[in-house]
């Protein structure tokens, strides 16, 4: 698994883009009146303010283990990446429909449209720039993956939300461009009105499918189930195992926790049984270091 200190890189370096893309969002919509436009200056505030919490959840998962809980803090990223794709939803996407309407009902024309359009055509720049970002790290991880495959089984919620984010903001950005360009060139504010309501529709649509994707990992979601098979093909090859009979792996943030029920093979005494079981859990953990917990448990098959 990735080391959360590139999934920080990652985040800082979107959190740079979108301060920068907010600024100039916010003049523009200032100096063109435009409804669109106001409603990717909110996305790109959101976005900003996602990012910060992303950070925080990557500091909380860090936590080493204490009384309280004592398999660690690394579900936290979950939860903070859960509370991002609610912030999408509300922040974001319903501001913008909002905004979107009001546009309708006011008729308010647009002012300077060329600064909206100069703007847009950078910050489009600038998030093209954040996505190929994001993918080149999704690249290294995904192992051969297709990326809707990555996506769908990812235990990365950080790098989830991130595409995510980056994904929505590229294509609100194109559909902006579009209905200022459009309302410009016709006259008619309805156009850039119809923009703002579906960049608002388009954020709640991702919004909702992300927090789908991370709420299987909030509740406890199985390690990825190729290294699952990985690590008990590793027991059933070594001498001390005769065979594995059940093997359960969750993910806890960067870290897997691993219960293993395994028939062993024949020992003289228990102390040399406890000393093969000690001897496949040093070896499982050095081939595996995601590994930070593990219970192994000798049986006989029933």
């Amino acid at each position: 698994m990735a080391e959360h200190g590139g999934s920080t890189k990652t985040i800082l370096f979107a959190l740079g883009a979108n301060l920068a893309i907010a600024a100039a969002k916010t003049v523009a919509a200032i100096m063109s009146g435009s409804g669109s436009m106001a409603a990717e200056a909110v996305h790109s505030f959101a976005d900003c303010a996602n990012q910060l919490l992303l950070l925080l959840g990557l500091r909380a998962a860090a936590r080493p283990p204490d009384a309280e809980h004592p398999l660690g803090y690394g579900r936290a990223i979950y939860f903070w990446s859960f509370i991002v794709a609610l912030m999408l939803f509300s922040g974001g996407g319903l501001f913008s429909i909002y905004e979107g309407i009001h546009k309708l009902s006011a008729h308010e024309p647009l002012d300077q449209p060329w600064i909206a359009i100069g703007v847009l055509i950078f910050s489009l720049i600038a998030e093209s720039i954040a996505l190929a970002r994001a993918l080149r790290q999704i690249r290294d991880v995904r192992a051969g993956q297709s990326l809707w495959r990555w996506f769908r089984t990812t235990r990365q919620s950080e790098l989830l939300v991130i595409l995510g984010e980056d994904i929505a903001a590229t294509m609100g950005l194109s559909l902006a461009l579009v209905a200022i360009g459009i309302a410009m060139f016709t006259g008619d504010v309805f156009w850039d009105a119809l923009g703002s309501i579906g960049i608002g529709i388009l954020l709640i649509l991702v919004a909702i499918f992300i927090g789908v994707e991370v709420k299987s990992l909030l509740v406890g979601q199985s390690a990825d189930p190729a290294v699952t098979k990985k690590m008990c093909d590793f027991l059933e090859a070594r001498p001390e195992v005769a065979r594995v009979l059940n093997m359960i792996a969750t993910q806890h943030g960067e870290d897997i926790v691993v219960a293993v029920k395994a028939r062993m093979a024949e020992e003289q005494s228990a102390r040399a049984l406890i000393e093969a079981i000690n001897t496949c859990e040093r070896a499982l953990r050095q081939a595996f270091p995601e590994v930070r917990w593990l219970f192994f448990e000798p049986d006989f098959e029933k």
